[in-house]
């Protein structure tokens, strides 16, 4: 889900950066009272995400189009399959067109790669999640597209959990210190997950009633062994250097979570077209 007050304020943003003052070529080529229909089709697979997003771009330049969606988000489509339909004034068509295009090629791409992470752990016990390392202004909509893809979110933001990582940890003094401070004045349905990168730090979060454990750029070779310790004490994440051909092997080993900036950071954009 996203805020659409949010996504309102994104799209003026993008509107205005492409448009400017004027589509000076739609001003010159295309008469004021052009009528056109256009559709957008799909030029490869890809799972969808953002499909409201694009509509609501043409929406928002101009409310007097009509736009029609075809697909959901979250569903795969093959190539050649037609996404949305707008009709209306050609020139407001041709000038929303690539701001729309742009973020609809962004969020299918994220959900496309999103899908093709999560096939690799299919059978395991293993949840794919995301990280905060998106496209700054656009965590909202990547973070919407990988759920679209079968992945979930991790946290939004800072304010969505405690995460305490070596800093944290230092200045506390121990993990164990870090977790009793942070559990004092913690809401009461906040987790607290500490990041450890050897297996005595694992022991020591999880005798100290971490809820989540987040094995940092581990060897997957220990892995197991720090499952062993956490003995279902609490949730453990598996995180840093995921890759497509590693994901499975790091599934197998029991953790709950594993998290990769992959997803989002390296995912290619899917070729969308707006044809007429």
């Amino acid at each position: 889900m996203y805020d659409i007050f949010q996504v309102d304020r994104l799209i003026d943003l993008w509107l205005s950066e492409d448009i400017g003052y004027c589509d000076l070529t739609a001003q010159l080529m295309i008469d004021e009272d052009a009528q056109a229909t256009f559709h957008m089709n799909a030029r490869e697979s890809m799972i969808i995400a953002g499909i409201g997003i694009a509509q609501r771009i043409f929406k928002r330049y101009d409310p007097t189009l009509s736009v029609t969606t075809l697909v959901k988000d979250g569903v795969r489509v093959e190539k050649g399959t037609r996404l949305l339909t707008v009709s209306g004034s050609a020139r407001s068509i041709v000038s929303a067109e690539r701001p729309t295009l742009n973020i609809l090629q962004r969020m299918c791409g994220i959900a496309t790669e999103t899908a093709r992470y999560r096939a690799e752990i299919e059978g395991t016990s293993a949840c794919l999640i995301d990280t905060r390392k998106t496209t700054p202004g656009l965590r909202m909509l990547e973070k919407h597209a990988v759920v679209c893809g079968g992945g979930v979110n991790h946290r939004l933001g800072l304010d969505n959990g405690v995460m305490l990582k070596d800093n944290h940890i230092a200045v506390a003094g121990s993990i164990t210190k870090a977790v009793h401070r942070a559990r004092q004045k913690l809401p009461i349905l906040t987790k607290i997950e500490v990041e450890c990168d050897r297996l005595e730090q694992v022991r020591e979060a999880a005798d100290a009633g971490a809820d989540v454990i987040m094995l940092d750029n581990m060897p997957v070779a220990q892995m197991p062994e720090a499952v062993r310790i956490v003995a279902g004490r609490a949730k453990i994440e598996a995180s840093g250097g995921i890759r497509i051909d590693t994901i499975r092997a790091i599934a197998m080993t029991g953790v709950d979570y594993i998290s990769t900036s992959k997803i989002t950071q390296s995912a290619p954009a899917v070729d969308i077209g707006l044809d007429e």
